[in-house]
């Protein structure tokens, strides 16, 4: 039986009224920070030292609603529910998932709470005990968790290892800046300037936005121990946003003393892509392709740098080059068939890519194709339907689709995105509307259909119908913050619900405070309640990582509004270079009457 979300909700409230509220707790006792904790006493234990519980029927429910809330991404629900079975049963595995629960909802108060119970039931467990001081210790209180792990490290044998799991406790800490304080006061003077120290010194100090101190720590890592790939790929990785000119010619000096460091002069290759440097990743890559001519891998690797640089005919060519050598690899080794497969897959999959960006659509049709490996043939097919769409021939790109054959739920919810998106492309939004109805009423706890159904109707302006489903994508996953961005938009756009709409807004910004679409969208918000500066803010930052029209449009009518209107007229006509003919662009100029 499936539930839809009607289901889910009156699940939730009857949590509330018989478990949580009820519970050990109340729904006020986790606006505070601490909550004194009694031990349980009475409860029978096992040879394991686990609590024996009976599995009552409240119980087994009780669990499930837990599962039921993780599996929806409702973490919040979940950690409640955990947190009161673990003090209704003195069970230390339900208070141990409560903690998880709580972190993963962001909730501080309630993993501390969580934390200290799982202490409390399990008193010998080091790691449960050290997960409460650490969350103790980001409150602020960190003497407590410093003088345990201080002491921990004196006591050990074995310190490089007593080190590794002082950093295990510490990283679950919030704040990286404490965190960086309780690890230079847990280290004794005898440690500190062992190698593990120093690498352990500088991840936390690269957690806690201090690139500068966490190169340090890497050169003294790597002064330590010369021919650590650890300290040099610390070196390159936290140096490159310092000195990257500094760090890359250490990067080759190691390489030249360390030439078996593989990873190392990988990673050096990759960050010489991302700073576009081709060439240079080229020149290091022959140098290991000389020392390793065997490792036919690094074909492929040449081959991405050069799909990177888009040079896509010398691309074209090595990625054959590769495909032949597993061919005749497979040939000749039978029983080595699958990984053969599977390479000659990544290289068809490249060539997709580049006769797509070439515009080569049936080239990349033909690729797919040519792809054998089994798990990758419901990608392909997919993928081809796309492709034949796109080529005008929706009757094709459904037949793709059809012989997929008999689905799973997850599948079948993603042929039936395809579909819509397809006929959506086509310009036949009424039909791809009907895909999607039917698709929800099968799939009714699917919620990216839910979303894309939203959007079509958001295309068509049947904000009735939109608002509705976006509460039902809010309800089956509470931290989709695209779900919280369009329904806060649509009522800043609609210039209603404006107070819904900026709690809706603050979520989504929370979530992903840097997403260039939620910030348009508090943007417009902020123009819609009257705060053209703040709106301004925002809308500027959006436009620098999202230069597109719909952003533009927001933009120029900020601007126009705070009587900055060379400036307005200016964003307005570049937008309009880049897209003719939008729609919502053309009315705010013609409103406005700015010319193109």
């Amino acid at each position: 039986m499936r539930y839809g979300a009607g289901f889910w909700m009156k699940l939730k409230s009857l949590l509330f009224r018989t478990v949580v509220s009820t519970a050990l707790v109340g729904s006020s006792a986790w606006a505070t920070d601490v909550i004194e904790l009694e031990p349980v006493e009475h409860i029978k234990l096992r040879n394991d030292g686990l609590p024996i519980v009976t599995l009552s029927p409240d119980i087994l429910y009780r669990i499930l609603v837990g599962e039921v809330a993780v599996q929806q991404g409702d973490f919040d629900t979940a950690s409640q529910v955990f947190l009161s079975l673990a003090k209704d049963t003195a069970d230390p595995r339900f208070a141990q998932r409560a903690f998880q629960f709580s972190m993963a909802d962001n909730n501080l108060a309630r993993g501390i709470v969580a934390a200290k119970e799982w202490s409390l039931l399990a008193p010998n467990d080091p790691e449960a005990k050290a997960t409460a001081l650490a969350l103790e210790a980001s409150t602020g209180q960190t003497s407590g968790l410093a003088q345990t792990l201080y002491q921990r490290i004196v006591q050990a044998s074995d310190k490089e290892q007593a080190i590794i799991q002082a950093m295990s406790i510490i990283s679950k800490m919030v704040d990286s800046r404490l965190a960086l304080d309780v690890l230079e006061q847990a280290l004794p003077p005898d440690v500190r300037e062992l190698t593990v120290s120093h690498l352990a010194l500088a991840d936390i100090a690269w957690a806690a936005q201090q690139p500068d101190r966490a190169l340090h720590e890497a050169r003294l890592a790597l002064k330590q121990e010369p021919d650590s790939q650890l300290a040099i790929q610390r070196v390159l990785e936290y140096g490159l946003v310092v000195d990257d000119r500094s760090v890359i010619d250490e990067a080759r000096q190691f390489i030249q003393l360390n030439p078996d460091a593989r990873d190392v002069a990988l990673l050096l290759i990759n960050r010489l892509v991302d700073l576009k440097e081709f060439d240079q990743a080229l020149l290091q890559l022959r140098d290991m392709q000389r020392r390793n001519p065997e490792d036919f891998d690094l074909l492929l690797t040449q081959a991405e740098i050069n799909v990177r640089a888009e040079r896509y005919d010398v691309a074209v060519t090595l990625l054959n080059e590769y495909i032949n050598v597993h061919t005749q690899r497979r040939q000749s080794l039978p029983d080595d068939t699958t990984t053969a497969v599977s390479s000659i897959s990544d290289a068809r999959l490249s060539l997709v890519q580049i006769a797509e960006k070439q515009g080569q659509l049936n080239e990349a049709i033909r690729q797919l194709n040519l792809i054998e490996e089994p798990a990758l043939q419901f990608q392909v097919k997919v993928h081809r339907a796309v492709l034949e769409a796109r080529l005008g021939d929706l009757k094709r790109a459904n037949r793709t689709l059809d012989s997929l054959g008999v689905l799973g739920k997850r599948d079948q919810a993603v042929v039936d995105l395809t579909r819509a998106s397809m006929l959506r492309e086509a310009g036949r939004t009424d039909q791809a509307i009907q895909v999607l109805e039917r698709s929800d009423k099968e799939l009714p706890d699917t919620p990216e259909i839910k979303y894309d159904l939203a959007m079509l109707y958001a295309s068509q302006g049947r904000n009735e119908e939109l608002e509705p489903l976006l509460r039902q994508v809010i309800e089956l996953q509470p931290q989709n913050a695209n779900a919280y961005n369009a329904l806060g938009y649509t009522f800043a756009d609609m210039n209603k619900n404006l107070d819904e709409a900026q709690g809706l807004l603050e979520q989504a910004l929370e979530l992903e405070p840097d997403n260039p679409y939620i910030l348009d969208s508090v943007g417009w918000y902020l123009y819609r309640v009257g705060d053209y500066q703040a709106a301004l803010e925002y809308l500027k930052r959006s436009y620098e990582q999202l230069p597109d029209a719909e952003v533009a449009a927001h933009l120029g009518e900020v601007l126009w509004a705070k009587g900055r209107r060379d400036e307005a007229k200016q964003v307005l006509q570049q937008a309009w270079k880049k897209s003719p003919g939008n729609s919502n662009l053309e009315r705010v100029m013609n409103r406005l009457g700015v010319k193109p």
